[in-house]
């Protein structure tokens, strides 16, 4: 999806240069911001691969770019079960982190943990549900005994 919107944009960058060939200082403004556009997306992509969530000896880092850093610790997890889900009501005590409005893995927490937003507030949350490439992995290496650190 993200491939494809950077696509779009770099299209659309191309165009804009075509119709605004006559106009020099307004094609170099609209340059710069169609190039932006089309770095910030790929940027944005990024973000969200190269920081996976992580099962530690001792707890479960909950990822989602550089606005979502959730650390639960090992303990506190009651279940955990592979759940196919397409659609998120929001909910208070629940925190769902879809990626293409999906989640494959279902969390629930026997104690709340404290999920800091973006802005600085503080929620409790109880359920915690996000995707994973590997859910199946993921829900075998909770289920088992602490193991050493892996991403997934």
């Amino acid at each position: 999806m993200m491939y494809g919107f950077a696509f779009v944009c770099a299209v659309e960058t191309v165009a804009m240069s075509v119709l605004l060939r006559d106009w020099p200082a307004v094609h170099a403004v609209v340059l710069v911001l169609d190039v932006y556009t089309v770095v910030f997306v790929v940027a944005l992509h990024a973000a969200s691969v190269v920081r996976p969530h992580v099962v530690g000896a001792d707890a479960l880092r909950v990822r989602r770019a550089v606005h979502v850093d959730l650390r639960i610790p090992r303990d506190r997890i009651a279940s955990v079960r592979r759940e196919l889900r397409m659609t998120h009501e929001r909910a208070e005590g629940e925190l769902d982190l879809a990626v293409g409005a999906q989640t494959t893995v279902t969390v629930e927490l026997a104690e709340p943990v404290s999920h800091v937003t973006l802005l600085g507030r503080r929620h409790e949350v109880r359920v915690v549900r996000f995707h994973a490439e590997d859910p199946d992995g993921l829900v075998r290496t909770l289920g088992a005994a602490p193991l050493s650190a892996g991403g997934v």
